[in-house]
């Protein structure tokens, strides 16, 4: 039952990640810097979520790797942008991305080791 309802929960993820992206972007100062980063988060930190979808229905293992691979450079992306927001103390207390920077983190790691098992299972 755990397997089948996987692509769900990273799917659940991805939109929960999303949202939270869009709070921080919220919480940047308008400023002419604030606004700029919070646009490039907003663009960058909710797009791997309907990338992902894409990816569920893709046509083939290299357009499903594509658009893994899409997602992958999006939340990269998106760590640079918050850490970005960090070093120019953007949001205070910076620990309060902390949380959302290790699910960052988590979400790298899971499209990586999807994207090597998919290329891994060419045959």
């Amino acid at each position: 039952m755990l397997n089948a309802n996987k692509e769900f929960d990273l799917e659940d993820r991805l939109i929960d990640f999303a949202v939270r992206i869009v709070h921080a972007a919220e919480s940047l100062p308008k400023t002419k810097v604030g606004n700029h980063i919070a646009g490039q988060l907003i663009r960058s930190g909710t797009s791997p979520a309907p990338n992902y979808g894409e990816a569920q229905s893709s046509e083939s293992r290299a357009d499903f790797v594509h658009k893994m691979k899409v997602s992958l450079k999006e939340l990269r992306e998106t760590k640079v942008w918050l850490l970005m927001i960090i070093k120019a103390d953007l949001i205070k207390p910076a620990s309060k991305l902390k949380t959302l920077i290790d699910e960052n983190d988590q979400l790298i790691a899971i499209f990586v080791s999807s994207i090597r098992t998919a290329k891994k299972n060419k045959s």
